[in-house]
């Protein structure tokens, strides 16, 4: 069963920086996509950036430019590097897994709250 655990969320003023971390136990993903999605109030649920098995990324164009994904398969652990927040970027983050890599995320993470101040 893995289990998934984000953190690094919390208040930044606009144009600031935070990274996300999402630590993954159970078992290892090394052959599996990761990816970040976050969800506004009032929003749906929306896809923020991939990075696949192979190491290859995804970004939304929201994003592009401005936060990074990373893996760190020795720490089964996923990344989100976030620059110039902007106070469109508050949501809940949450990291997820697709294990077979079908495109389908079948584990999710708790979320971790990043609200950014104007």
């Amino acid at each position: 069963q893995v289990q998934l655990v984000e953190s690094g969320g919390g208040l930044v003023q606009a144009g600031g920086s935070l990274r996300l971390s999402c630590a993954a136990s159970g078992r290892t993903l090394r052959m599996a996509d990761l990816g970040w999605f976050r969800q506004a109030p009032g929003k749906e649920r929306e896809f923020v950036a991939t990075i696949r098995w192979s190491l290859t990324t995804d970004y939304a164009d929201s994003v592009k430019g401005r936060f990074t994904i990373s893996r760190d398969n020795a720490k089964n652990t996923v990344y989100l590097q976030m620059n110039s927040l902007q106070p469109e970027d508050t949501a809940v983050y949450y990291c997820a897994v697709d294990i077979g890599r079908s495109g389908r995320y079948e584990i999710w993470g708790q979320g971790t709250q990043v609200t950014v101040s104007s």
